[in-house]
Order: C-alpha cells, then structure tokens, then sequence
C-alpha cells in the first residue's frame, strides 16, 4: 500500500460533509492540505482543528467553483503554498430537485454550473502541475444518481452523469503521465444536501455516513501506483 505522508491534496467542498470527511480522514494520514469552498468561516474552522490535530499544514482559500477566475486564483495559490498537488478531490456539489418543467432554469443551470463545470475548471487548473510533475490522483466524487435518473433529478442527474462522463475521458488523456482519475458514486448520504432536500435518511447506525465515503477515498489512494479504482458505487447496505 502507498504512504500518504507529506503528500499534498487540494480539496474543494471542504467545508462541510463529505469533503470535510475526506479531509480528516487525508489529514489523520499526514496529507498536508489545500481547503476550498464557499464559506471562509468553515474553512478557518477546520483549517485550525485538523492543524492542531494532526500536526499537518493546512492552507485555505475561499471560492466558489462554478466562477472560473476564483477557482484558477485558488488552485493557483494553494499549489504556491503547498508546493505540489499530488491529489485532487473534487467533491463541491449541491442539489435541488423538481420536475423539470416546474425548476426555475437558473436553478437548473446553476445546479450543472457547480457540478460539472466547476470540477472541470478545477481539474483544467490542477492538471498542468501534475502532468509536468508525471504523478498525481484525481478524485471525482459523483453520484448513482449519475448512473441512473430518478423523477425530480434532471438536473442533479445530468450533473453527475456528466461528471461521470468527463471522468472517463480524462482518465484515458491522462493515464499515461501516471496520473488516476477515480470517481465515486455513493447514494444518499447522511449529510446537508440530503437533509435539507428531504431525502430520506433513516437511522445514523444504517445509513451511509460522509466518514464511510473518506475511507474508500483513502484506500483507493493508497492502492498501489501501478493500478487504480476507475469506478466504485457505493450504497447504503439495509436503508430504511
């Protein structure tokens, strides 16, 4: 198995569930990390508690994904800061659902803007420093709901299925400069985007936790350098 020690990881959606997970989880294995997301008070705060913790470097930037110029400024600076980007973890995602011809189209387009195109942005921006290093992991963090449309999903479906989709191409441009492109589709998980659609989430000791996603996350890169985890779905085992 790969160490992850003094490797570095860039992170969007930090700030909250799943990408707060993963980056603990990369923190408790001695990854020094680079913090993005919209909130900078949650970024501050966890900035300080995995610091203090794990005794890792911890760099934040404030940015919202879906705006190309803060997301390349991010990138760029927390690159300068960390002095490599061995992992990528592009988790930042919302959702909303309704028929579609009920969904405002801004909400619609919003909805692609942050999750398709803001994990393009931020992997264009990222994989200029990985290429010239010849090394590096791209995590994509997806959905089944990517794999297979539901009423109400449109746009959260076309989001993923899209993500999914750019995941594969990029894998195929990029493996050869060993560089892996992994992407993760759990169902619903226990955390805000769930809640605060609703979305039936039953009892904590049966439902799949943002913490069940971060250890897949580290044990896919912790695989050895010569293979990799193209594709993991990830459901809960009993939902109520």
């Amino acid at each position: 198995m790969t160490d992850l020690k003094n490797q570095t990881a860039i992170i969007t959606g930090a700030g909250k569930g799943i990408g707060r997970s993963i980056a603990e989880a990369l923190a408790a294995e001695g990854v020094h990390l680079g913090l993005i997301a919209r909130t900078a008070s949650d970024l501050e705060s966890l900035r300080s508690e995995l610091s203090d913790k794990y005794k890792v470097n911890v760099f934040v930037h404030a940015a919202d994904v879906s705006v190309r110029a803060d997301i390349e400024a991010a990138v760029q600076n927390l690159q300068e800061q960390l002095g490599a980007i061995d992992i990528l973890i592009n988790n930042a995602g919302i959702g909303s659902f309704g028929k579609m011809i009920d969904m405002d189209p801004e909400e619609w387009e919003r909805i692609i803007r942050i999750n398709l195109m803001g994990a393009y942005y931020t992997t264009r921006a990222a994989l200029p420093f990985m290429i010239e290093q010849n090394s590096g992991n791209i995590l994509n963090v997806a959905s089944t709901a990517g794999e297979r449309g539901f009423a109400t999903g449109s746009a959260y479906c076309a989001s993923k299925a899209g993500l999914i989709a750019m995941s594969e191409a990029v894998m195929q441009e990029v493996r050869k400069s060993n560089i892996r492109v992994v992407t993760l589709n759990p169902s619903t998980v226990n955390t805000e985007l769930a809640t605060s659609n609703n979305l039936p989430i039953g009892d904590d000791d049966r439902m799949m936790q943002p913490e069940d996603v971060a250890d897949l996350a580290v044990a896919t890169l912790k695989l050895p350098a010569r293979m990799f985890v193209k594709t993991a779905a990830l459901w809960t085992t009993n939902p109520q």
